[in-house]
């Protein structure tokens, strides 16, 4: 199993504050006022260090910075938190992707160069919608006027590859409403989309109000709508639909989230963050104050556990499949010794004959119709303990 000895390319790295908490949203994130930015920003210097002697890097492929928002930083802390994580990663490829989310409102572009000096070279901007309404309807304190000026001022400054987030199936959205949003999207130009469906999370206002039946969303039907919409807009417009969610001009794709989904290791460091190191995944402390106080005696771990070679199998399918070209069985065997059919051989021969897998001279792909039931397919991979 070849996650027990590659060293991460790539690093992960949360920045847990927001400036308020969206409706949907379950991630782990802190209204900023009142938080020990600087604490943190100490705090995860300490993580690196500690994590970087344990397991010393290479070179560096990915590097994605995610919340939270991280934009909300001022200038100084930007810059203090890029010189620190260019201390301790300094050896990166010399075609670096190094991705900071953002929300439209936050980049100034005083922030912005401190942003591109200190090594960022793409951005993605949490967006959501064009339809301000309907931002609002979701809790998010940005408007249309704001993405336009965040955009604005990120080419302005020199970034180049720019991605945004839309979401479709949220409360009270028409498939009118989103084929607006998508016109408004794709007058940018930009070289990368991100479009997900909402999912009613647990620990969330709108799984509250949906409890209570009080959360109009569409239906079943107008929400697949909404997908092939998506799906046929983008292509038209000459996007290529390289995972579910994600399209992107040739060339553009999100490279550190592909780390992710052909099941390669990476650096996870931060409050609450996921890493998978040397064939170990963990999950740090999550609360600001709890993972800064950990980090002055040890690792911030919440909990470490080991993958066994059949879990990593099964994860190798599950996320691999998200992407269209599908699972290619050379990289099944690079990283297990054998063949995908002599682990997996009943269930792909199910869904092949299900039509929801094709089979490609490179391995296995979603089909038009297991484009659309991901989940179900996905499921099919997952051993009965």
């Amino acid at each position: 199993m070849i996650q027990r000895q590659e060293t991460p390319q790539a690093v992960y790295i949360h920045i847990p504050f927001c400036t308020n908490k969206c409706h949907y949203c379950d991630f782990n994130s802190y209204v900023l006022k009142g938080q020990p930015v600087m604490d943190y920003l100490d705090a995860l210097e300490r993580e690196m260090e500690r994590t970087v002697l344990e397991t010393p890097p290479g070179e560096i492929e990915t590097i994605f910075v995610g919340g939270g928002t991280p934009t909300v930083l001022l200038p100084d802390q930007m810059e203090s938190f890029l010189n620190r994580v260019r201390t301790y990663f300094p050896n990166t490829s010399s075609n670096l992707e190094f991705t900071m989310e953002a929300n439209p409102g936050t980049t100034d572009k005083e922030k912005l160069q401190a942003m591109i000096e200190g090594g960022v070279n793409r951005i993605s901007f949490g967006v959501q919608s064009f339809d301000n309404k309907l931002l609002e309807g979701i809790g998010r304190i940005h408007n249309t006027d704001d993405v336009y000026r965040s955009l604005e001022n990120a080419r302005a400054v020199g970034f180049a590859n720019l991605s945004i987030d839309l979401m479709f199936g949220l409360p009270n959205q028409t498939l009118a409403a989103m084929n607006d949003s998508l016109d408004k999207a794709l007058e940018l130009g930009l070289t990368h989309y991100s479009i997900y469906s909402l999912k009613v999370e647990e620990n969330t206002l709108f799984h509250t109000l949906f409890q209570k039946n009080q959360l109009p969303l569409p239906d079943e039907d107008v929400e697949l709508d909404m997908f092939l919409l998506i799906m046929d807009r983008l292509k038209q417009a000459g996007y290529g639909q390289y995972e579910i969610s994600n399209f992107a001009k040739p060339g553009y794709e999100s490279r550190h989230n592909s780390m992710y989904w052909l099941n390669r290791s990476y650096y996870g460091l931060g409050a609450g963050a996921h890493g998978y190191v040397r064939g170990s995944r963990h999950v740090n402390i999550k609360g600001v104050q709890p993972y800064i106080d950990a980090t002055l005696s040890r690792r911030p771990l919440l909990e470490q556990f080991e993958v066994s070679e059949q879990d990593s199998m099964e994860d190798f399918m599950m996320v691999g499949l998200r992407l269209t070209r599908g699972v290619k069985r050379a990289d099944f065997i690079r990283q297990f010794g054998r063949e995908p059919e002599t682990v997996f051989g009943t269930v792909l021969n199910k869904l092949v004959s299900r039509k929801l897998l094709e089979t490609t001279e490179e391995g296995y792909r979603l089909s038009p119709q297991g484009l659309l039931l991901g989940n179900e397919v996905f499921g099919e991979f997952l051993s009965e303990d």
